[in-house]
């Protein structure tokens, strides 16, 4: 019997992705963990290999097609002994995936019932209700939220039809179609256009001279970012703790460890240690020693993590990606170094794995390169707290009634009020500014 390639779920939160090449076309065998295809999501580009042996009898989704559904049929894999004239039963099924988003503007009106069937390539029926937890939160992914509350919907009157009836994208908009949400959206503002001050796009094109911009669709990376970004500045009760801390000695360490590193026959020194491989390593080792502000908010709960997993904000183009340095506290600063070096070469190339950007408990954003003396981060779910780090400059200072020059950098920690309160981000952050003016203390 015909086996049937779905599009695969490459981390736990994807909806769906671009089927961005082929790697094998019709007629071709495959053995199992032959490279197939590659899939593009918003956060990387990944392979996708063959799980049984046979030949290529119908590509169901086109190269460069983008809004693939995740488990939506991609293409059908025949048998030994099989001909294309069994693929009947697969074929059948493939038009559902472009389709999953079809009834958009032809839907007719439906009855005011809010739980509508999600037109999902997936066979399993609408749950008469969305999921909750123990804590009565109803499931929904962000995005979800956010089309949700654009279009003036209340998510909790929408059937999920994802994983234990979460509320996803698609469900919103079968929602949306079937006019079956007690607050429609305005008219004026279309479905995920509504911006700031209540404008739609077409309004905040209106506002310019035509001809004198350029206008540039975002991509998936882009919306992703905006969308979790939104969510965390509307849902996570942000505050602010800054503080300036002398780097006199970190430059000094700094300088000599670089100083003595071996050198290649082309005289290339074996490593370089930054400013920000000595900021990761000692905010890595603040949290283990204040361990309580090592922690995540999960609604009627808070996870405290045993380990110091710290993401460092990547930037790319189109976005930015968090790459996370696990168990950051217990490795050296040259394998921080080369370990944030490959992290960042492959985000840029859209290589990393999911499990390489997901998790950790906090992150890094350092902007002293591009000269910012300081500034305030997002913090990035389900992170509780993000370290923004300024630039390193020459500061004129008073000691013991003289006037004396230094080294300073100021920072920024952001936190989340549910799990991390003043006393407590103010006691880490002390920690870490101990630290990086004494960075020998961090071996200690």
């Amino acid at each position: 019997m015909p086996i049937e390639i779905t599009m695969p779920a490459l981390s736990p939160t994807m909806e769906e992705g671009k089927l961005a090449k082929w790697h094998v076309k019709e007629g071709d065998s495959v053995s199992s963990g032959d490279v197939i295809a590659e899939i593009e999501t918003d956060k990387a580009t990944m392979e996708v290999e063959a799980v049984d042996e046979g030949k290529i009898g119908k590509i169901m989704v086109a190269e460069g097609t983008e809004g693939v559904k995740v488990n939506a049929v991609i293409a059908v894999l025949l048998q030994e002994g099989e001909d294309a004239g069994a693929i009947g039963a697969g074929a059948s099924k493939a038009p559902e995936a472009p389709k999953a988003e079809a009834p958009k503007a032809e839907a007719p009106a439906a009855a005011p019932a809010p739980a509508v069937k999600a037109p999902e390539a997936a066979p399993a029926p609408a749950p008469a209700a969305p999921a909750k937890s123990e804590g009565g939160k109803i499931f929904a992914s962000p995005l979800a939220r956010r089309l949700a509350k654009e279009a003036g919907i209340d998510v909790a009157s929408i059937a999920g039809s994802g994983p234990k009836g979460r509320v996803i994208k698609s469900d919103v908009e079968a929602v949306k179609a079937g006019k079956g949400a007690t607050k429609p959206a305005p008219a004026a503002a279309p479905a995920g256009a509504t911006l700031a001050g209540g404008m739609s796009k077409n309004q905040v094109i209106a506002l310019y001279e035509e001809g004198s911009y350029e206008l540039v669709p975002n991509d998936g990376m882009r919306k992703v970012v905006a969308a979790r970004l939104t969510e965390s500045k509307q849902t996570v009760p942000h505050f602010y703790l800054t503080l300036d801390c002398r780097i006199d000695a970190l430059l000094a360490a700094r300088e000599q460890i670089n100083a003595s590193a071996p050198k290649s026959k082309e005289g290339k020194p074996a490593f370089k240690l930054s400013v920000n491989d000595f900021v990761m390593k000692a905010w890595a080792v603040a949290l283990q020693r204040v361990p309580t502000a090592n922690a995540t908010w999960a609604g009627d709960s808070i996870l405290y993590h045993k380990r110091s997993d710290v993401a460092v904000a990547v930037s790319v183009p189109g976005g930015l990606f968090t790459p996370v340095v696990k168990s950051c506290d217990t490795k050296t600063l040259r394998e921080i170094s080369e370990e944030v070096k490959d992290l960042a070469t492959r985000a840029r190339n859209k290589k990393l794995a999911p499990h390489e950007y997901q998790g950790g408990s906090s992150s890094v954003s350092n902007l002293g390169m591009f000269g910012i003396k300081e500034f305030a981060a997002v913090i990035n779910p389900p992170h509780g707290t993000i370290l923004a780090v300024g630039v390193g400059e020459e500061r004129v200072y008073p000691e013991n009634g003289q006037i004396k020059i230094g080294q300073f950098m100021t920072v920024t920690l952001s936190c989340d009020h549910r799990a991390v309160d003043g006393a407590l981000g103010a006691e880490v952050l002390g920690v870490f500014k101990g630290l990086i003016e004494n960075p020998v203390m961090m071996l200690a």
